[in-house]
C-alpha cells in the first residue's frame, strides 16, 4: 500500500509539473496588439449597430476599465480604479497559488464587457474564438486558458454590476424632450427631423467629475436676429464661412472631423444612410495610433484606452447637460427662417440642441488625456477615417488635433463660434480634472508631460 502510495504521489507531482511555467509563454501574450484588435472589433460593431456618440462612449469605457483592473494584477506597479471612480469596488481576487495568462483573462473581461453592452453579439463572440486561438498558439495550456476566461467573466460580472448602477438602464424608459415654441429654443432639423438625441444624458452617473454640472459654461449669446446684434454676427458667421477663399480646406477639414454614425441621403423618394464611426470612436483610434507610435506595452496601452475613455465618456456628459439646460437653435433653422430658406449647412446636422459642441468638449477632454501620457508635442499622422473613404491628416500635437476638431464644426455649418470656444474651455476643464484625480502608479496623478 505504501509503495503504491508513492507511486501515485510521484505521478501527481509529474501531472502538476508538465504544466509549463507561465515564463515561456507570458512574453508572447502580454502583447498590446491583443487589445488594439478587440477594441477596433468593438469599434466596428459600435458603427454597423448605430449607436448615438454619448452611447458610444459609455460603452467604450466600461470594457476598456474591465481590461485594466484585470490586467495592472500583472503590474503591481499599477492601482486598482476602485474607489477612484464614482461606484467602482474592489474587483473579485484571484485564486491564490493558480497560474493565470492575465493577458488572456484581461481581453476576456473586456470583451464580455462589450459583448453585453451592443447588438451584435455574435459578431463579438466570432472574434473571441479566433483571438484566444493566438494565445494556444503562444503556448498557453488549456487548463490556464479555460481558467483565465473563468476569472475574465467574474470581472466582467463586477463591472457589469456596476453599470448596472449609473442610471443608463432608467434613462431608457424617460419621456422623449419637448419642443419648446420660442425662437431661440432648439427645434428638429433636415432631413429627418428626428427627435432630440438622449435628453436626460447627464443623469447617467459619471466616471470621475463630481456631477453632470461641474463645469458649467458661460450661457449662449442672447438670441436676437436684429442686424448688427452679437446672435446676428454669430449666425452670419455660420452662413457666410464656406464663401471663403479658403473653402476648399475647410471643407477637407469639415469632412474629416464629421463623424456622424448616421447619415440619411434622400434623393427623390429614395433614402439611404451611411455608418461612420463616432467622434468618441474618432479618439479611441487615435489613442491607438499613439499608443503604437510610442511602442506601449499592454500595461500601457490599457491604462491609454481606459483614462481616453473615461475623458470622453465624462465629457459627454458634462457637454449634454449644457445641451438640454441652454437648448439653443441651430444654424440651419435660424438661417433658413430669417436668412436663407434654401441654405444647407455642409453637415448634416445633428438631431440635439446646439450649445455647446460635443465635438469641442469631448476631443479637448481626450487630447489632455493623451497628452498627460504622451506630451505635448507628440506628431502623428491621423489614417483613423482612411476607411471610412477619408483623406489622412497630420498634427504637432494632441491639442492641435482637437482644435481643429472643433472648428469643424463651424466650417461645416452646425455651430456658432461660442459653441465651439466655450466647448472646448469646458473640455479641457474635464480633462485635467480627470487627469490631476486618478491616481495610477506611485501614489501621484499622471500629470501632464511634455517632450521634445
Amino acid at each position: 500500500m505504501n509503495r503504491l502510495f508513492l507511486v501515485l504521489l510521484v505521478f501527481s507531482t509529474l501531472f502538476v509539473a508538465c504544466e509549463p511555467d507561465s515564463t515561456e509563454w507570458s512574453a508572447q501574450t502580454e502583447n498590446p496588439d491583443f487589445l488594439h484588435q478587440s477594441m477596433k472589433k468593438l469599434t466596428d460593431v459600435i458603427v454597423h449597430d448605430i449607436f448615438s456618440p454619448p452611447v458610444a462612449s459609455r460603452i467604450y469605457a466600461y470594457p476598456s476599465i474591465a481590461a485594466y483592473e484585470v490586467l495592472r494584477l500583472n503590474h503591481p506597479d499599477y492601482r486598482s480604479l476602485a474607489g477612484q471612480l464614482n461606484g467602482l469596488t474592489a474587483i473579485p481576487a484571484p485564486e491564490a497559488g493558480k497560474t493565470y495568462c492575465y493577458s488572456l483573462a484581461s481581453v476576456h473581461a473586456f470583451l464580455t464587457v462589450g459583448r453585453n453592452m451592443i447588438f451584435s453579439e455574435q459578431k463579438i463572440e466570432g472574434f473571441q474564438n479566433e483571438l484566444y486561438q493566438q494565445y494556444a498558439d503562444a503556448g498557453v495550456p488549456e487548463s490556464v486558458i479555460e481558467r483565465s476566461k473563468a476569472y475574465g467573466e467574474a470581472v466582467a460580472a463586477h463591472i457589469m454590476a456596476w453599470s448596472d448602477g449609473d442610471n443608463y438602464k432608467q434613462t431608457r424608459t424617460f419621456p422623449k424632450f419637448t419642443i419648446m415654441d420660442e425662437p431661440s429654443r432648439w427645434q428638429p432639423t433636415p432631413p429627418d427631423y428626428m427627435d432630440g438625441i438622449e435628453p436626460h444624458w447627464k443623469e447617467i452617473r459619471p466616471f470621475v467629475i463630481k456631477s453632470s454640472d461641474q463645469f458649467v459654461p458661460p450661457p449662449p449669446t442672447e438670441f436676437s436676429m436684429k442686424p448688427g446684434s452679437q446672435f446676428y454676427n454669430e449666425a452670419m458667421e455660420v452662413y457666410e464661412v464656406m464663401k471663403t477663399e479658403e473653402k476648399d480646406d475647410r471643407m477637407e477639414i469639415a469632412k474629416f472631423w464629421d463623424c456622424n454614425p448616421y447619415v440619411s441621403t434622400h434623393a427623390g423618394h429614395v433614402m439611404f444612410a451611411s455608418k461612420k464611426i463616432t467622434p468618441g470612436g474618432h479618439w479611441i483610434g487615435i489613442t491607438q495610433l499613439a499608443a503604437k507610435k510610442a511602442n506601449s506595452d499592454m500595461m500601457e496601452t490599457a491604462q491609454a484606452y481606459a483614462l481616453v475613455s473615461i475623458s470622453l465618456a465624462d465629457a459627454f456628459i458634462s457637454c449634454w447637460d449644457e445641451k438640454y439646460r441652454s437648448n439653443l437653435i441651430r444654424p440651419e433653422t435660424v438661417i433658413n427662417v430669417y436668412v436663407d430658406e434654401d441654405w444647407r449647412p455642409a453637415l448634416q446636422t445633428p438631431p440635439f440642441p446646439e450649445y455647446t459642441s460635443g465635438h469641442s468638449v469631448i476631443s479637448r477632454s481626450a487630447a489632455i488625456a493623451l497628452t498627460s501620457l504622451y506630451g505635448d508635442n507628440f506628431k502623428f499622422v491621423d489614417t483613423v477615417e482612411e476607411e471610412y473613404g477619408l483623406t489622412v491628416r497630420s498634427f504637432n500635437s494632441f491639442l492641435e488635433a482637437s482644435s481643429e476638431a472643433a472648428v469643424s464644426r463651424l466650417y461645416g455649418g452646425i455651430h456658432y463660434r461660442p459653441a465651439i470656444d466655450n466647448g472646448v474651455a469646458q473640455g479641457e476643464k474635464v480633462g485635467k480634472f480627470i487627469v490631476e484625480t486618478i491616481i495610477w502608479k506611485s501614489n501621484t496623478a499622471i500629470g501632464m508631460k511634455t517632450s521634445d
